[in-house]
């Protein structure tokens, strides 16, 4: 039996389940070990090459395997558990960081084999994660879950870069990468414990994923919906290893990198927290244009002068508008799909199908940043292609300014 708490009156008048804590913790885990670790395996990949050449193909590599595992685990979990998916994410991401623990500073000559475990490992976890928030959550209690579920990911992100950054500045040599990859290794292992309370979620019926691509054609919130998702993955694709590795450059410093993360993590604390409580369904259209337009005008910060400062700067402006964005985007984009066409039956496929048109943005936006430092000076055409693709989140909105619903409140039911 799934125990209903009702909220209370701080947290607005919301419905929250046991398996909503514990999606909730599982999250929280996930966001604890990849703000320790994540953003300094690239700079561990960085440290052993020094080529932006090498650290695209790392990249690139994850974002191609995560969709193509995405489909396949969304016909897995056509026939098994959900949470078993889930679970699977978790132990590839736990066999990413033991490959990295024991190839150590060769880490560099395994590019592909990293960038692939990284890939599966996201493509189980965040298919199976998605389609959990997608049935656990409702229109009413969403907002509340990705708000608070951005929360907890701003609080592991305060803890985790500074804590690593400290970790590894301490230590000699690769012996701080070693010890925080350990403890990352060891939160993945908390989050399987905590994935076996989860209550199992079985799903019937054959797998419907190229009907669902087509859905395109006779739904236009869902054409507008995906399409606003390669332009939010045009932006994130090079975004989310470049700013580390300027960071990195600009002081030569990892505990510069924490620091750069603290006070990310930090305003995005408080910005997720307020955005989850003043910002309404009748305020989310609004809201997505003003958080995209902030986060193109936070790229003129560094663009032409990296500086720490400029980049600190950077770090708190993205973190206001990142909520502000994506708190209403994610939740548009949920609703967009409970009314889609059996919706309750194809949740599994509209979930794929959409984060399939992510990775296409990522793909591309990596694949231009390949192709700009390969043919031209890195230091000359990095800017340059990110004031282009940075431009993605702002568009988004003109995409999502078109949707609209025939009833306001969302009907169907998904549990």
């Amino acid at each position: 039996m799934n125990e209903i708490v009702k909220g209370r009156k701080w947290l607005g008048n919301v419905e929250i389940t046991k398996d909503l804590i514990l999606l909730l913790l599982i999250g929280g885990l996930y966001s604890l070990s990849v703000a320790i670790s994540n953003t300094f395996v690239n700079i561990y990949l960085w440290k052993q090459t020094g080529e932006f050449k090498d650290l695209g193909i790392y990249n690139l590599t994850v974002t191609i395997v995560q969709p193509l595992i995405f489909i396949l685990a969304g016909r897995w979990a056509k026939k098994i558990d959900r949470v078993i998916v889930l679970r699977l994410g978790v132990i590839f991401l736990s066999l990413f960081y033991l490959t990295v623990l024991i190839i150590g500073t060769n880490a560099n000559q395994f590019l592909i084999v990293l960038g692939g475990l990284l890939g599966i490992g996201y493509g189980f976890y965040w298919l199976a994660f998605n389609i959990l928030t997608f049935e656990i959550t409702e229109p009413e209690n969403r907002d509340f879950f990705n708000g608070f579920l951005g929360i907890l990911s701003s609080f592991g992100g305060m803890i985790g870069p500074i804590l690593a950054g400290y970790i590894i500045s301490r230590m000699e040599n690769f012996t701080g990468y070693t010890l925080i990859f350990s403890f990352s290794l060891a939160l993945f292992t908390c989050a399987v414990i905590l994935s076996f309370f989860i209550n199992r979620r079985s799903a019937k019926g054959k797998y419907y994923f190229v009907r669902i691509w087509k859905e395109r054609k006779r739904n236009i919130n869902w054409r507008l919906i995906t399409n606003a998702h390669i332009f939010q993955g045009l932006r994130e694709g090079t975004f989310m290893f470049v700013i580390s590795v300027y960071v990195f450059l600009s002081t030569g410093s990892e505990w510069a990198l924490g620091k750069f993360g603290l006070i990310n993590s930090a305003v995005s604390f408080i910005s997720y927290f307020l955005a989850t409580r003043f910002i309404k369904r009748k305020d989310r259209k609004k809201a997505i244009l003003i958080g995209g337009l902030l986060l193109y005008a936070s790229i003129y910060l560094i663009v032409f002068n990296f500086t720490y400062l400029r980049l600190l700067a950077y770090a708190a402006v993205i973190a206001i508008a990142y909520p502000i964005l994506l708190v209403p985007y994610v939740s548009t984009t949920y609703d967009v799909i409970g009314h889609g066409w059996k919706a309750a039956e194809m949740r599994i496929e509209y979930i794929v199908v959409r984060e399939v048109f992510l990775h296409i943005g990522r793909s591309i936006s990596i694949l231009l940043f390949l192709f700009s430092i390969t043919f031209f000076s890195p230091k000359e055409s990095i800017p340059i292609l990110l004031m282009f693709i940075g431009a993605g989140h702002s568009i988004i909105y003109f995409f999502i300014r078109k949707i609209h619903f025939q009833n306001e409140r969302t009907k169907e039911s998904l549990t």
